[in-house]
């Protein structure tokens, strides 16, 4: 999936993001507008992950929910 397709969704994925990274808030849901990059940069911030880590977890939770 690519980046367009992941912000056209974005909507949609929302609950499913909340269930995943419950710290993470609606002004956080509503920065990241679907882009990878910058769910990746807010879980890496609230989570305290390294970079690596939090790539690795969002690429999982998409191929998990197939997004």
């Amino acid at each position: 999936m690519n980046e367009h397709t992941l912000k056209g969704e974005w909507n949609q994925m929302k609950g499913s993001v909340k269930q995943k990274w419950a710290e993470l808030t609606d002004d956080d849901l509503t920065h990241i507008e679907g882009s990878r990059d910058k769910l990746v940069g807010r879980v890496q911030e609230r989570y305290g992950h390294a970079k690596e880590d939090a790539e690795r977890e969002v690429d999982d939770w998409r191929v998990e929910n197939k997004y």
